[in-house]
């Protein structure tokens, strides 16, 4: 886990299960450890075979200082698709990097507020970078094959693949097998992190719109107050009246 001022980010690398012609995804969590908003933002050296969702967002205070105590949420999922790709690289080595900004934001900003203007560097401003490099990892790797010793071993056993029809069928269903889960850990990874961004956007319109109501409650109870202040004098002055009339 790499560790700033801001945010603290986990991994450090984004690894990709690398197989020709088949997409691959990784993630990274975002978390606030400050006291403040924090707005980030992803680039890439290589836009066009990646794909950053959200590529922008605001993390909110790890800690919650609004009166209205409305929950935040403290870790945000970021989801990194590689593009499928016709060619493996030199040696399964990749060139690509990615570039991760935060910079504090004002109180209340929602994801669609953010621009690019607030993550230039100018004057004063603190805009904290971190650098992640790109990792391939073989999508299947050969399973250790344990070795037998010479003395007492079992006479070879007939292999399934010796005849074409169950070959065929047991590749075909190995196939099935290693490409279902990676089917499904992709879109439970984009369903997590779409819900994530809806999450966030709309305790953000809460947050402000709480902001937006509080003077507006503050009027009220001021007027509130002052009517139950002349009722209470109009009360007095009605009851002296009466004691008045009656002592008259």
């Amino acid at each position: 886990m790499s560790t700033g001022d801001l945010l603290n980010i986990h991994p450090v690398e984004l690894k990709f299960p690398f197989e020709l012609r088949k997409q691959s995804s990784c993630s990274m969590q975002l978390t606030n450890k400050s006291d403040e908003y924090v707005a980030f933002k992803v680039k890439t050296t290589n836009p066009k075979k990646y794909c950053v969702r959200p590529n922008t967002g605001i993390v909110m205070p790890g800690s919650t200082r609004s009166v209205t105590e409305l929950p935040t949420i403290l870790v945000w999922i970021v989801l990194v698709t590689m593009q499928a790709q016709k060619e493996a690289p030199p040696d399964m080595q990749s060139k690509d990097k990615f570039l991760l900004q935060s910079v504090v934001a004002p109180d209340g900003t929602t994801t669609k507020e953010i621009t690019s203007e607030m993550f230039n560097k100018e004057g004063d401003k603190v805009v904290e970078e971190f650098k992640l490099r790109v990792v391939y990892i073989p999508a299947n790797p050969p399973s250790p094959v344990p070795e037998e010793s010479d003395e007492g071993s079992s006479p070879p056993r007939p292999s399934v693949l010796e005849n074409g029809n169950q070959d065929s069928s047991l590749l075909d269903a190995v196939s099935r097998t290693l490409e279902e889960p990676k089917e499904k850990s992709f879109e439970t990874w984009s369903l997590i992190s779409r819900l994530t961004e809806e999450k966030t956007s709309a305790l953000q319109q809460n947050l402000k719109l709480q902001h937006e109501l509080e003077p507006m409650r503050k009027q009220i109870s001021k007027k509130h107050a002052r009517g139950l202040s002349l009722l209470v004098v109009f009360l007095v002055g009605l009851f002296g009246m009466f004691v008045g009339y009656i002592f008259t």
